[in-house]
């Protein structure tokens, strides 16, 4: 695997998407780019709420992506414009710090904490000027990680605009930190695949233990040795399935009410009284346990190997409805037209509570499947009919994040 990001040389005349990118560029300054980045979306495979635990997930990097075009100039500003007419172009000085106001999350902040993150990394106290058109085809709001890609093309367009070098391990890492600017902060995954993704390929990532110091699920077991099998045992043995009070934590973990909320909650957790653990952590080591079996399969192969898989999605689906709930009855509606259209294996992604469904369907059957899909999801709600042409896609595994120069 190569260790930075690629450059590669293309034909724009090859590339209609490039060339109508750079041909907006020109309308809006009126020179041509220097250069282009690329940073695609993402589909979770398996391994819905685990990575912020601890434990491995099989994203999968898609077609669709985030594309900038950028030229360096002595212009002190950073302008940022966006292909879409829905999107506001802005100018920043390169002489001030960058703000980001978490409070309105703006397309442009998005890209603005690539800048802020690569910045600081390099410790640049004055950035060059640059001019920078975006495109973006990720369907927004959808849980294809459009935001994280966006963040991820704006950190390499200002290391490759800086003449700086870094490994895609340590973009992903940059990247994944900074997104702390607009106010989210994950496990990690999203930043991962749009770096280190390779075409055609998906990438793999209570007894007798004093609980101080343990954070994430993933932790307890390498502590004690156990397998995910067993943990799974454990949590049908010592949680009970009947939601926990405050009360009832602070009293088994021996703290005050005071330390579970500041040592224990998030800031949007601060309201919440009842804790499904026993539902919570099955699903964690049950889903841990499901991206093993599905790597397992597509390292042997065995014959039945796409039955397999599909099996696996769909039981994740299952658990991420029924143990973490985080799932929707239109989400729940669209994952069983799917399997009746002819999918081996359909599930929630992109974290749920609306979203998307990814489902894996045989070649041959994509055509009907996108036909039975439209006809039973789309077509009879007409505000979803409205939607289908950029929400219904095929994607086969995509490539990561690049830097393009016109031939």
């Amino acid at each position: 695997m190569v260790t930075n990001p690629p450059k590669l040389k293309v034909a724009l005349v090859d590339d209609e998407r490039l060339q109508n990118l750079k041909n907006a560029f020109e309308r809006q300054y009126g020179g041509a780019p220097l250069f282009y980045a690329c940073a695609p979306g993402r589909v979770n495979l398996i391994g819905e709420h685990i990575d912020y635990c601890g434990f491995s997930v099989l994203p999968m990097a898609i077609e669709q992506n985030i594309l900038a075009a950028v030229s360096v100039n002595n212009s002190g500003t950073i302008q940022l414009a966006n292909v879409n007419p829905l999107y506001n172009h802005i100018t920043v000085s390169c002489s001030e710090e960058i703000v980001i106001d978490r409070a309105n999350p703006k397309w442009y902040y998005y890209f603005l904490c690539g800048v802020k993150g690569l910045q600081e990394k390099f410790g640049i106290t004055r950035l060059p000027g640059m001019s920078c058109v975006v495109d973006g085809n990720i369907p927004p709001s959808s849980g294809l990680s459009s935001s994280s890609a966006l963040v991820c093309c704006a950190g390499l367009v200002t290391m490759e605009g800086n003449q700086q070098s870094l490994s895609k391990v340590d973009l992903a890492e940059i990247c994944a930190k900074c997104e702390c600017y607009i106010g989210t902060e994950g496990g990690g995954m999203d930043q991962s695949i749009s770096f280190l993704a390779e075409k055609g390929t998906m990438l793999a990532k209570a007894k007798g233990l004093n609980q101080n110091g343990f954070l994430k699920l993933a932790e307890v077991p390498r502590e004690m040795n156990a397998s995910l099998e067993e943990m799974l045992a454990l949590v049908d043995e010592v949680l009970h399935p009947e939601p926990y009070s405050r009360e009832e934590i602070c009293k088994a973990l021996g703290i005050t009410s005071q330390q579970f909320s500041t040592e224990l909650l998030s800031a949007n957790t601060q309201h919440v009284t009842n804790f499904k653990l026993h539902q919570r952590a099955k699903h964690v080591y049950g889903e841990a346990a499901r991206v093993l079996r599905f790597k397992s399969v597509c390292d042997c192969a065995p014959t039945e190997s796409i039955q397999l898989l599909g099996d696996l999605m769909n039981q994740s689906h299952a658990s991420c409805r029924d143990l973490y709930e985080c799932s929707c009855p239109e989400l729940d509606q669209l994952v069983d037209i799917c399997l009746k259209a002819g999918a081996v294996g359909s599930r929630l992604t992109g974290a749920g509570w609306g979203g998307c469904a990814v489902s894996m369907v045989p070649c041959d059957k994509v055509p009907s499947f996108l036909q039975a899909v439209r006809e039973a999801y789309y077509l009879p709600d007409p505000r979803r009919a409205a939607m289908e042409k950029q929400s219904l896609f095929v994607s086969k595994p995509g490539g990561g994040a690049a830097i393009y120069l016109e031939k």
